[in-house]
């Protein structure tokens, strides 16, 4: 009986192991904006700066092959608005300009919120059998990568900002969510959830 109650708790702690490392982490996102972003009309044309955007505002290094999975990301969500992308060296009334960061750092070691036979008098699950084997599911600390994805809609005209949010999140290093095509599509779609969004306002997607 204690074997199989042993058995079962440990396939439970895998699956719940399981489920966290697969999660995709909450993404922190607040935009800023005129009233102009609720009033374009589907089929407004864009050009995308091909000048990183750094922070601040100010221009870094040429675009990477990183930038450009950005880039690819934030056209999507751009046409899922009813924007529209200007041939290539054509004119359009708005600007697009996209920055991304990423940086790697240990995050801090942590033990896993799953606790397998701790022992007492009732064990997990109301078993009434304490198995009296602590498990530290957790590990050391990870690798975390920090990742930020920025990004201003000016009127070309003027080149004053008339939308502009970020979109911010962190995860393990080596988790798939961390791969550039996955990342910036995650941070893209949180970032123009709910488009124009609530100027100013904070808010965490997930």
């Amino acid at each position: 009986m204690t074997r199989q109650i042993s058995v079962a708790l440990l396939s439970a702690a895998a699956l719940a192991l399981g489920g966290c490392a697969t999660a995709v982490p909450p993404i922190e996102v607040t935009r800023f904006h005129a009233s102009a972003p609720a009033g374009w009309a589907p089929g407004t044309r864009y050009t995308v700066d091909t000048a990183p955007l750094g922070n601040a505002g100010a221009m870094i290094d040429p675009p990477s092959l990183e930038w450009n999975s950005y880039r690819t990301a934030v056209e999507q969500q751009l046409q899922r608005q009813g924007l529209v992308a200007a041939p290539d060296g054509a004119r359009a009334p708005l600007k697009v300009r996209i920055g991304f960061e990423r940086m790697n750092r240990e995050g801090v070691g942590r033990r896993s919120p799953v606790s397998v036979g701790v022992g007492g008098s009732t064990g997990s699950y109301g078993s009434g059998v304490g198995l009296g084997i602590g498990l530290n599911l957790g590990g050391g600390p990870k690798r975390m990568a920090d990742l930020q994805l920025a990004v201003r809609i000016d009127d070309a005209a003027s080149g004053q900002a008339v939308w502009e949010g970020r979109a911010v999140t962190a995860v393990p290093v080596k988790a798939p969510a961390s791969q550039p095509s996955l990342a910036a599509a995650k941070l893209a779609e949180a970032l123009f959830k709910d488009f124009p969004g609530e100027s100013g306002r904070t808010i965490s997607v997930k």
